[in-house]
């Protein structure tokens, strides 16, 4: 099997991908749910070969209260909430790093923004993926960023449950490769290494042993170099585009 196969099918049947963890169903207060609902709907509930992801607090040492979570597509009602959070869990100095200069004035690529809310409705996390192109005329692929959590849930598992669905979606979408800038010890665990990325690099300064990459199809990234070029389409209404970070 493939590792785009193991992924969707993995997400399908609550195995945690790239982890080696073979459960058969998620975690306890897990499940799959087709929309934004938060009703106890189970896991053969889905809009697509991998569902929209629900969850309780899986961390209930933590005294994190039971709180529900949904992870579904991001609407442009979600624009301020999302930016919001950005501001709050990233800094200031988000919009200047050199992903940014491959997001700038995009759009993430098609079915590929999803934000998670809590029972109420609020945007407690977010995870977007651009088209991007590896050096110049090179192969497509995939640049993930920014992930973010409300920093106050920042311990109940929405990172690792935005990550997962985000890259069974991409591989059930057809995409090869996904490459973000970030720590290896986090990335790690979902499969991303720097093994790949020696002969790319980004527009702008960042460090080179951050830049990792996933192969969603064996031999993806063979023989890529340059540097990454933004692909995505472009946004049409600027108001939009000074939102989007």
């Amino acid at each position: 099997m493939d590792i785009a196969n193991f992924i969707v099918d993995g997400a399908a049947r609550g195995i945690s991908p790239l982890e080696g963890e073979m459960a058969t169903k998620w975690p306890e207060g897990v499940l799959s749910d087709a929309s934004t609902s938060f009703g106890q709907s189970g896991v053969g509930a889905s809009r697509a070969i991998t569902p929209s992801v629900a969850f309780g607090d899986i961390s209930p040492s933590r005294a994190e209260s039971t709180r529900a979570v949904a992870i579904v597509a991001e609407t442009a009602a979600d624009i301020a909430a999302r930016e919001a959070l950005l501001d709050d869990a990233m800094g200031p100095k988000r919009k200047t790093k050199s992903s940014e200069k491959l997001r700038r004035g995009r759009r993430p690529s098609e079915g590929l923004a999803f934000v998670a809310r809590d029972a109420s409705g609020n945007v407690v996390g977010t995870v977007r993926l651009w088209d991007v192109r590896l050096g110049e005329g090179g192969a497509a692929a995939l640049l993930l960023g920014p992930l973010a959590v409300d920093p106050s849930l920042k311990d109940a598992g929405i990172g690792s449950a935005l990550m997962r669905h985000a890259i069974a979606e991409a591989a059930r979408l057809g995409h090869a490769a996904i490459l973000l800038v970030g720590d290896a010890p986090y990335y790690g665990r979902f499969g991303f290494s720097a093994a790949r990325t020696g002969s790319l690099a980004m527009p702008g300064p960042y460090e080179r042993h951050r830049l990792l990459a996933l192969e969603l199809v064996d031999g993806a990234l063979d023989g890529v170099q340059g540097t990454l070029r933004a692909s995505g389409h472009r946004l049409s209404v600027p108001a939009e585009a000074r939102r989007a970070g």
